[in-house]
């Protein structure tokens, strides 16, 4: 019996324990204000917010104002600023209404205060600062594409659902999010959990014949 209960639970646990990666993130050429890459579900925050779900401190702005947010770089329509001008949370949250792979944003005058998370069923998969992007040149530098770049993360077999914007000042700016819907099974299913149980039943008998017929 316990040889039993060892070959089901094997094939489990090999599906089950496997950590979730980090993301491979890179950088864009530099100018480039929007992603390059092909199928991308792109918002450009001209027509509002554009998610499933939008909850937060957060404007869309146009422009420049003193203190409290910079356009960025290369931008001349409307974009994204967390926190609101008037903050409470210094934090908003952006829903997909759907798990993706790839996910990629034009970050403006990127500040070592600014940070970017992103959740998978409202667990963490990853959180990042500024600083943990472009190092040394998260500065605010308005003038300059060394801290103003289209981010791009890639999360390969891994997903995530909801993107969470923090800025601890004024101001997290950024425009032309994109992500691009996942293709890969990230959760095993109840028919694959099923056939695997099968599998090692099978084994479990099989190791029994063997050892009867010693």
């Amino acid at each position: 019996m316990k040889n039993l209960f060892t070959a089901l639970l094997f094939p489990l646990v090999l599906v089950t324990g496997a950590a979730q990666a980090l993301p491979v993130i890179s950088l864009s050429n530099t100018g480039d204000v929007t992603t390059s890459v092909a199928g991308a579900t792109t918002i450009d925050f001209n027509s509002g917010c554009g998610y499933a779900s939008c909850v937060g401190d957060f404007a869309l702005v146009n422009g420049s104002q003193s203190g409290l947010y910079a356009q960025p770089l290369g931008i001349d329509s409307q974009y994204l600023s967390v926190p609101n001008p008037s903050p409470t949370s210094l934090s908003a949250t952006f829903s997909l209404g759907t798990t993706a792979d790839y996910f990629g944003l034009y970050w403006g005058s990127i500040d070592s205060y600014n940070f970017i998370s992103f959740y998978l069923n409202n667990a963490l998969v990853a959180s990042y600062s500024g600083s943990d992007i472009v190092g040394q040149f998260a500065d605010g530098n308005q003038l300059s594409f060394a801290s103003n770049r289209y981010i791009n993360f890639n999360f390969g077999n891994d997903a995530f659902d909801s993107v969470k914007l923090t800025s601890n000042g004024f101001a997290f700016e950024s425009d032309n999010h994109a992500f691009k819907q996942s293709v890969s099974v990230t959760e095993p299913t109840t028919a694959a959990l099923f056939l695997m149980g099968l599998i090692g039943l099978g084994l479990a008998r099989r190791q029994v014949r063997i050892k009867h017929q010693q």
